[in-house]
């Protein structure tokens, strides 16, 4: 019920068209039940016509009957067309609300929420289990209204045109409900099982594309093939063995209708011929046949919309998880929106990324970066330098301790206000397809061709923009493919500096640069935004070297921090790392 009323949330609009759905599918049942019942009157009035020798009144009474049954079906077929657009739309808007719900909760997610669903996942709710639910509320408020309300209304049509005759569905029908039950029962566990299946299906394919260069750069196409169709085949053999179970409806259902047909006309000739037609008539029979494919055929679309309901559940479920997710990571209420400046203060702060994890990320973290300064930050693969300077924009909140950012708690800010003033450039930045104008313009929706052309001279990125055919108006591949790791990270970098933050954090995002084009960048951010808080993650000491303040990172602790000076001095890690990195350039040479 719950889930139910979670995703009741995203019909708003819709409900209008919903609601008549449920008009057109009740008027055209109405008019489909009474069909036979005038269908009979009208074979007796043909047979009394007959009878009397064709007689002016007789021929009156059939015409009146065959068009008050023409006009009985085009009041069903329009019931029935009206409702049928009215349905496409409601499921249609339905399945957007729904998919735009999804999209913008996920948006408001921290990389701690995002870090529970993996992106294979959300993909496949968003699609997959999302075209799932929508066809089950489709079949919802066409079926599952159209099925119950045919069903009663034929069965007391039945009885009453039928009489004893109406006996046959006392047989029928229970055996046919269980049949079908039976055979929903048994696939109910399959379609469950074929969703986490899915998931591991686009996990491959996503992974897959994603890695496409190492995938041939290693000559594993045929292992990849391999992993694709076990995933493949498992999705294949589950959906098999749940048709082949279902595919059994037909047979029942051919059973049931052919036993309902040979006893309605074996017993109702033997009544007509006993009784001379004044138990039953012609007519009656004829009703009765239309009556039971009436009832039978509910009974099986009852069956669908049962399976479906089975199939969607487990969507439902999984789209539901998303949307009762709460971010994890929230603006307070009256949160402060205009940052002073871009001194950033850590007071005994430690990290862990799970309440579960056993290990701090970072521990007793204590440091001061006064506006404007350029901090170096150094330490080996695990030492957490990354993680330390993602809980400055507020990606993550602390476990222990205080970051500030302009004197005032991160936690106190509105958290857009935040991360505009907050530049991140990470070493595996993303451009999005469009042109180098519409990327840059992340930064500064509103920054003009100068803008633009000052950021990219600053970042190094001026000269080959022009190079290009179409200059600034160049096109960029999905995740910039078409262009060079180090030009890549140029135009990200570009693409920060056009926020104007008052912190600028490059997360090792020149590692791709050569060092003369190193230097060049690290010498425009000093002329050019000397106010801007500069916090360089680098592997290379040359980066960092010059900087005001080097913080050496060691196992999610500060081992050390100061200028290149006092670090050669008495810093073992920086001393070591910073002759290891000379005496091999001395070597290449």
């Amino acid at each position: 019920m719950k889930v139910i009323k979670k995703l009741a949330q995203s019909l708003r609009e819709y409900k209008k068209p919903t609601i008549l759905t449920l008009i057109f599918i009740t008027g055209e049942v109405f008019f489909e039940v009474l069909i036979p019942f005038f269908t009979a009157d009208l074979v007796n009035a043909i047979k009394a016509f007959s009878a009397a020798g064709q007689e002016a009144a007789g021929l009156h009474d059939v015409v009146k009957q065959g068009l008050l049954l023409v006009a009985m079906a085009l009041a069903s077929l329009g019931c029935g067309s009206v409702a049928a657009i009215t349905c496409a739309k409601a499921s249609s808007g339905y399945a957007k609300n729904l998919r735009h719900d999804m999209f913008a909760r996920i948006q408001s997610f921290s990389f701690e929420n995002i870090d529970r669903f993996s992106s294979a996942s959300l993909v496949t709710r968003m699609t997959t289990d999302i075209s799932n639910v929508q066809m089950t509320f489709m079949m919802l408020i066409r079926m599952a209204v159209r099925s119950p309300l045919m069903f009663l209304f034929a069965v007391i049509m039945a009885f009453i045109m039928g009489g004893k005759l109406a006996l046959t569905f006392v047989i029928v029908i229970p055996v046919l409900v269980f049949g079908l039950l039976l055979i929903a029962k048994k696939a109910m566990p399959a379609f469950r099982a074929v969703f986490k299946k899915y998931d591991r299906l686009n996990e491959s394919i996503e992974e897959n594309v994603r890695a496409m260069r190492v995938v041939k750069g290693f000559a594993r196409e045929d292992y990849e093939k391999d992993k694709f169709g076990h995933a493949s085949r498992d999705i294949c053999k589950d959906f098999t063995y749940a048709e082949r179970v279902v595919a059994l409806n037909n047979p029942l259902m051919q059973l049931c209708i052919y036993f309902n047909m040979i006893f309605i006309l074996t017993v109702g000739s033997k009544l007509i011929i006993t009784s001379g037609g004044t138990l039953i008539d012609v007519g009656q029979i004829s009703a009765m046949l239309t009556y039971g494919f009436q009832i039978l055929m509910s009974l099986m679309m009852l069956s669908f919309v049962y399976v479906m309901l089975t199939m969607s559940a487990e969507s439902a479920r999984r789209i539901c998880e998303v949307l009762d997710e709460t971010p994890s990571l929230s603006s307070p209420e009256d949160a402060v929106t205009e940052i002073k400046d871009g001194s950033v203060d850590f007071e005994n702060v430690s990290f862990k990324y799970s309440a579960k994890a056993q290990k701090f990320a970072l521990a007793g973290i204590n440091l001061h970066i006064d506006a404007g300064m350029t901090v170096g930050i150094l330490g080996g693969t695990g030492s957490s330098k990354s993680t330390l300077v993602q809980l400055i924009p507020r990606l993550y909140d602390t476990t222990e301790g205080t970051v500030r950012v302009g004197g005032r708690d991160v936690r106190e800010y509105d958290l857009e206000a935040l991360r505009s003033s907050v530049a991140v450039v990470l070493q595996k930045n993303l451009l999005f397809s469009g042109t180098i104008k519409e990327n840059l313009r992340w930064g500064n929706p509103d920054a003009t061709d100068e803008d633009l052309i000052e950021a990219c001279r600053l970042a190094q990125a001026d000269e080959f923009v022009r190079s290009f055919p179409d200059g600034y108006d160049s096109h960029i591949e999905q995740g910039g493919t078409n262009v060079s790791g180090g030009q890549k990270q140029r135009l990200c970098i570009a693409r920060a500096l056009l926020k104007k933050p008052k912190i600028l954090i490059l997360d090792d995002s020149t590692s791709a640069v050569d060092t003369r084009t190193d230097a060049m960048i690290r010498a425009g951010f000093r002329e050019y935004i000397p106010e801007t808080t500069k916090i360089i993650i680098a592997q290379r000491i040359a980066s960092v070297q010059d900087a005001d303040m080097i913080i050496v990172m060691d196992n999610g602790r500060i081992a050390d921090m100061g200028t290149h000076e006092e670090l050669m001095a008495r810093s073992p890690i920086y001393r070591e790392t910073y002759e290891q990195q000379t005496s091999g350039g001395e070597d290449d040479e």
